[in-house]
């Protein structure tokens, strides 16, 4: 079990994707190391208690990031919070 930082939601120039979040995890410094992570599941939990579950589906970029995409969009005060990688 791992702890990962929410770092932004997945976007484009003029899109952004509701339940695709990009996630920062710890000592993973390349694309090689986080690709590892992927098919696994995330849970974030909100101030209120409530858990929401998603997985990670790939490698975003070559600097360890990682993409998961939550069964339901996460609220904007989820940016800068940990996660939970199982």
């Amino acid at each position: 079990m791992t702890t990962g930082r929410v770092i932004q939601f997945r976007r484009g120039r003029h899109t952004i994707h509701k339940r695709h979040f990009l996630i920062e995890i710890p000592k993973v410094e390349n694309r090689k190391d986080a690709e590892k992570f992927v098919g696994k599941e995330v849970e974030w939990k909100s101030p209120a208690g409530k858990i929401i579950k998603g997985k990670i589906s790939g490698a975003h970029g070559n600097k360890g990031i990682v993409r998961a995409i939550f069964e339901k969009g996460l609220p904007g005060q989820a940016v800068t919070t940990e996660v939970v990688i199982k």
